[in-house]
């Protein structure tokens, strides 16, 4: 099913969305937002920009987006995946509890916020640039991996990387030496073992993209995790 959504508004686009076949192609895209919001059992490709809430609440659909995305790509997204080839804006991922989202190029500010898991559900962000200040903020479970690629000279990650994190776990590809985390986080270089768990999401990535796969994974790795379930305890319980 194809659909111009060219002058068209988001609810209109979105209702069009929902009556078609699963199967869907999105040309002249600009700026709508709350695409797919919801919605499984569709693969949905977008040519042009797709504006904010990008597969809110996603419970199983496929999308595809060829160029760039705004903020809050797969808000509280529940099952599916969301590729993106190009960069996106901020707060990606907000709440994501399943499915995976992969990003080409760069990410804004707070990507990663507020990312949980529960048993086996486990979200997967991957960011092929950089990322903005404050990734993985109140990360409570989940997997991030952000791999500077083409970063031109720019830090991998922002400011305040990883504050309140809590749960979760964010890879970095290369050395971390130059950002300044939160006393709360520890950082170790990853093992053999760390990068198996990884392996799947990174060839799954490099085959969407292009990539080497074993270029990839023959760089080093940085680990950050929080040194406790509960970093603020402290604050609240007296001695």
């Amino acid at each position: 099913m194809l659909i111009d959504a060219e002058n068209m508004d988001f609810k209109t686009l979105n209702q069009k969305i929902r009556e078609s076949e699963n199967k869907i192609h999105i040309t002249g895209c600009c700026g709508q937002r709350f695409i797919a919001s919801g919605m499984k059992d569709k693969e949905i490709t977008i040519d042009g920009i797709s504006g904010n809430a990008l597969g809110a609440y996603l419970n199983g659909a496929h999308i595809i987006v060829n160029s760039n995305a705004q903020d809050a790509v797969g808000d509280t997204m529940n099952e599916g995946i969301i590729t993106v080839n190009g960069s996106i804006g901020d707060a990606a991922g907000y709440a994501m509890r399943g499915g995976k989202i992969y990003i080409k190029g760069n990410a804004g500010y707070r990507a990663g916020i507020h990312m949980k898991e529960y048993k086996t559900k486990v979200p997967v962000m991957i960011i092929g640039g950089t990322a903005g200040s404050f990734l993985a903020e109140y990360q409570a479970g989940g997997i991030i991996i952000v791999l500077g690629i083409n970063s031109n000279g720019r830090k991998i990650v922002g400011n305040f990387p990883c504050t309140g994190m809590h749960g979760g776990k964010v890879f970095f590809r290369g050395s971390t030496d130059d950002i300044a985390f939160p006393e709360n986080v520890c950082l170790k270089t990853a093992s053999d073992k760390d990068l198996d768990q990884i392996k799947p999401e990174i060839t799954e990535f490099c085959n969407i993209f292009g990539y080497d796969t074993e270029e990839i994974l023959n760089s080093p790795f940085t680990i950050a995790t929080p040194d406790s379930k509960n970093p603020y305890k402290q604050m609240y319980v007296a001695n």
